[in-house]
């Protein structure tokens, strides 16, 4: 059995850090798996590049030109949304004929095309795609927040800012009720969380298809337990308490992080911890850094961080690992912090209630509650759980083999 992944990006974005673990995964457990990507960022022979320089960037460029010139030359919720009005033809590839299974994950700002998503379904090879955020099921968002519309047919897309009846969501929805017609059989939709598996069992475009729950994968030989004095040392964060926070972008709002400074305000002023004695370790973009002038404790920004040891420094130095975001369709970081032995503390109502169980293994706060949140990073500054304890719940949940062994019996089902 030969596996292709399809990723838009080899190591960028969440969905891409998931598809290339899984690739490995896949690897180590004897599964002939390649990965075929837009961007191409190591020498890794199991990861192939689609597209010449030239197409791709025509390809992302008027994707995103359509759709501002849709939204009548505003620039707001450009990169919220996507159309897939332009892409690659990756069936004519080597990769993609070689291979027995296709597999989909993140495939938006001109890998594929809907046109180009219906010749993949079409070539008669089973196709497994993997939602890690709700664009497969929903026209053209990407969360769709508050809106309910994707369960019958979306139009006046909160998105745009001149919703209409027939507005550019509606048109899209319609393209891809058109692209998804008549495949029943040969595709399958993979949630990496319940609550996205509902999100999805609902919708008016995929409610119909097969839609399994297989969480992301973790590789246990990279995010390990350091030593917490040790690790603290390292990263000059000998406070009392560490806390860590981490997004490919802070001050992206969906993160939510405004309420993990109010949270620790709430800390603060009541009295359950001093704030000279709180480090908050920081990793990811800022875009803004007016936004980490509300931190109310002292704090180090590491800046990105893509280096497994460097992570596994961080979430061991930390006591609590934080998520305060609106919506996760899993909560990668979570489990990274489980792994290396830190509390999660995350909002409840999204994917990390498949991650968390409330005072058992980490805390969930009433949903958008900087109060309920405050809670939660009080409750695990002293939890009693030990790192190993956290650690051993990752590795039978998530570990490479747990989460390969469900794809491979996926894919031999498919192919029955």
């Amino acid at each position: 059995m030969k596996v292709l992944i399809v990723n838009t990006s080899e190591l960028t974005g969440g969905a891409a850090v998931a598809a290339s673990r899984l690739c490995d995964a896949l690897n180590a457990n004897g599964v002939k798996t390649m990965m075929l990507v837009r961007d191409k960022q190591t020498d890794d022979i199991t990861v192939a590049r689609c597209g010449g320089a030239l197409q791709n960037r025509w390809n992302f460029l008027w994707e995103r030109f359509v759709i501002w010139l849709s939204n009548r030359l505003s620039r707001e919720n450009l990169f919220k949304v996507s159309i897939a009005n332009a892409g690659i033809d990756i069936t004519r590839t080597k990769e993609f004929q070689e291979a027995d299974i296709i597999h989909l994950h993140w495939v938006n700002q001109g890998l594929l095309s809907l046109k180009g998503i219906r010749k993949v379904l079409q070539s008669g090879k089973p196709v497994v795609w993997t939602m890690h955020d709700m664009w497969p099921l929903t026209a053209i968002c990407h969360h769709a927040y508050e809106c309910t519309s994707y369960q019958s047919e979306c139009s006046e897309c909160p998105f745009l800012n001149h919703p209409g009846r027939h507005d550019l969501s509606y048109r899209v929805f319609r393209r891809k009720q058109q692209v998804l017609h008549g495949i029943a059989g040969h595709l399958s939709f993979v949630a990496v969380s319940q609550w996205l598996a509902d999100k999805a069992c609902s919708s008016a475009l995929t409610g119909a298809f097969p839609v399994h729950v297989v969480p992301n994968v973790l590789s246990m030989q990279q995010f390990i337990i350091v030593d917490r004095i040790d690790a603290r040392t390292a990263l000059e964060a000998e406070e009392r308490y560490v806390i860590a926070f981490g997004a490919a972008r802070i001050d992206d709002p969906i993160k939510g992080f405004g309420y993990l400074c109010q949270a620790l305000r709430l800390l603060v002023e009541q009295g359950r911890v001093k704030a000279d004695e709180v480090r908050l370790l920081l990793f990811g973009q800022v875009r803004d850094g007016q936004v980490l002038q509300q931190i109310p404790v002292r704090y180090t920004h590491l800046g990105y961080v893509d280096d497994a040891y460097r992570l596994s420094q961080i979430y061991s130095a930390s006591n609590v690992t934080v998520s305060s975001s609106l919506y996760e369709t899993f909560g990668q970081t979570l489990i990274e912090a489980m792994a290396c032995g830190s509390v999660p503390v995350s909002f409840d109502g999204s994917g990390q209630t498949d991650i968390i169980v409330h005072q058992k293994n980490g805390y969930l706060a009433h949903r958008l509650s900087a109060e309920s949140l405050a809670d939660g990073i009080a409750w695990g500054l002293q939890c009693p759980l030990s790192p190993q304890d956290l650690r051993r719940s990752v590795v039978r949940r998530y570990s490479e083999s747990v989460v390969a062994q469900q794809y491979i019996k996926l894919y031999n089902d498919m192919l029955k």
